[in-house]
């Protein structure tokens, strides 16, 4: 099959490359500046830019792009956050209705689209998108595959716990204090923390680009939600190191500002969609998905 990628340059991008060209696919990527190899077309998402004849026939356009939510919302960066993400599937969906066959249109969501803390509840693609400024995020960014779904395009969002990957942004930062002996759980631990292992994140890409029935809000995380106690006791199994440092919630507000919430907020997501077409985890633990990180 012939892949579209905008945001191959990020973690995931070079992840799901790697993993397609090794499956014998094709991988196109979008860039931003003068294309300098062969499989790279240049475009500008903030305009609109892109050249539908320029992607050939594709099967597949995969948007990866969006500025990093791990940093402090100031209101220029939340605007940053969120046309990054929009601008960019817009864009995409826009290009889709104009090829002569309809490709699949797959964007990176996020599991925050839930809400901020839903303790217990579980969270499936059935469940109404809540609250908060990420909420607002997910809407519109979802929302923007609209005229790709309405020209005929199957379209799908996944909907992404943390994905734990060695050279994973993320998970360094959440790996690092374990790594200094200083690490424990975040805030009270009883809170649910979605995470799944990045092999099978490149998998559920996989799965939704060639599964027909696979289509709209796709979770992507373990299908045995952990709590964060239970993660940050794995992880520090997993690194032969202490889990005896809790940080209180009120330090990681002050430091993260409202971005603490996507740490501490509780969201019991379960990948229904993906189980339900047929997909099996190859890492369905924190255990597992720890010990995939940790070896690779």
């Amino acid at each position: 099959m012939k892949y579209v990628l905008a945001g191959a340059s990020g973690f995931l991008g070079k992840a799901l490359t790697r993993d397609l060209v090794a499956e014998g696919h094709q991988v196109v990527r979008l860039v931003r500046r003068t294309p300098s190899t062969p499989g790279e077309i240049r475009w500008d998402p903030a305009s609109g830019d892109l050249d539908p004849s320029a992607l050939g026939d594709p099967d597949v356009l995969v948007n990866l792009a969006g500025a990093n939510i791990g940093r402090p919302w100031t209101p220029t960066y939340r605007l940053k956050i969120r046309e990054s993400r929009v601008s960019t599937t817009a864009t995409l969906a826009a290009a889709a209705t104009q090829l002569d066959r309809r490709p699949v249109l797959i964007t990176q969501s996020g599991i925050g689209g839930y809400g901020t803390d839903l303790g217990d509840r579980i969270l499936t693609e059935d469940s109404e998108l809540g609250d908060g400024f990420l909420a607002e995020v997910v809407r519109l960014w979802e929302g923007a595959l609209e005229p790709a779904r309405a020209a005929g395009s199957r379209v799908a969002a996944l909907r992404t716990g943390v994905v734990l990957g060695r050279a994973a942004p993320a998970f360094q930062l959440l790996s690092l204090p374990f790594r200094l002996g200083l690490g424990g759980r975040l805030g009270s631990g009883t809170q649910y923390f979605p995470v799944v292992s990045l092999t099978d994140w490149t998998r559920a890409v996989r799965h939704v680009a060639e599964t027909e029935a696979v289509r709209g809000p796709v979770n992507v995380a373990l299908p045995t939600p952990a709590t964060n106690t239970e993660f940050t006791e794995a992880l520090a199994t997993a690194l032969h190191r202490p889990s005896a440092v809790p940080v209180p919630a009120p330090a990681m507000k002050l430091a993260l500002g409202e971005f603490a919430w996507e740490l501490l907020g509780s969201k019991r997501a379960l990948p229904t969609r993906l189980q339900s077409t047929g997909f099996t985890f190859h890492h369905p633990t924190v255990a597992t998905a720890l010990s995939a990180a940790l070896g690779g």
